[in-house]
């Protein structure tokens, strides 16, 4: 297995996806002005342990830092994450950013 595969985005099924060994994780969102919200993440039983829900997650935060967009973490594994990682509290709604 490779964790080098690209997360990409599928607007047009509103979420990020990592397509490793045929099998895809993915973080379905939802934008609204200002900001983008995760609401799930699905990481499939093959990809479990072994990085595929972090390096997801890890992507989706960085872009929306890069697009200046602010994050509600709706998902509870994407708060847990940051939670976990202080560089993302600052544009995370649940940690007190603001719009």
């Amino acid at each position: 297995m490779s964790m080098d595969a690209p997360v990409t985005l599928n607007e047009k099924e509103h979420r990020f996806e990592l397509n490793v060994d045929g099998h895809v994780a993915y973080e379905v969102f939802e934008r609204f002005p200002g900001g983008i919200a995760y609401l799930h993440t699905i990481v499939p039983k093959e990809l479990e342990g072994r990085g595929a829900g972090s390096k997801l997650v890890k992507y989706i935060l960085d872009y929306a830092a890069e697009h200046r967009l602010k994050v509600r973490p709706d998902c509870p594994f994407v708060k847990a994450y940051i939670d976990r990682h202080p560089e993302y509290q600052a544009n995370s709604l649940a940690h007190g950013a603001t719009l």
